[in-house]
């Protein structure tokens, strides 16, 4: 699996061996959301086994650190049009975030 960050790889792992996760992809750089500040690109879409999680789809931002003051200000305003455009369209099955690992992942998703 193609990672971009040293963060990523840990993190794949991890959903390859987990048992609640029945597949993940790396999005393609083609697979974006227009906001006001330039396009934005997801990470990571991760689809769970129903009833083992709370949502069963998640689009990931991985990040090496959840502090905001590591993200860049064209970072931050990304993210923020990206929660604002996945709370549009999301039914309560769909989750987007940021997470910095996958315990923090299965945090959000249980």
């Amino acid at each position: 699996m193609f990672t971009d960050s040293g963060n990523e790889r840990p993190f794949v792992e991890k959903l390859d061996a987990s048992t609640e996760v029945v597949v993940y992809a790396k999005l393609p750089k083609s697979f974006y959301i227009p906001t006001p500040v330039g396009n934005y690109n997801p990470d990571w879409a991760i689809a769970f086994h129903e009833g083992k999680v709370k949502h069963i789809y998640f689009i990931a931002e991985t990040k090496g650190s959840m502090s905001t003051l590591d993200l860049r200000a064209i970072e931050k305003s990304k993210i923020a049009c990206a929660r604002k455009f996945f709370a549009k369209i999301a039914s309560d099955q769909v989750k987007y975030d940021v997470v910095d690992s996958y315990g923090k992942l299965m945090e959000l998703v249980k």
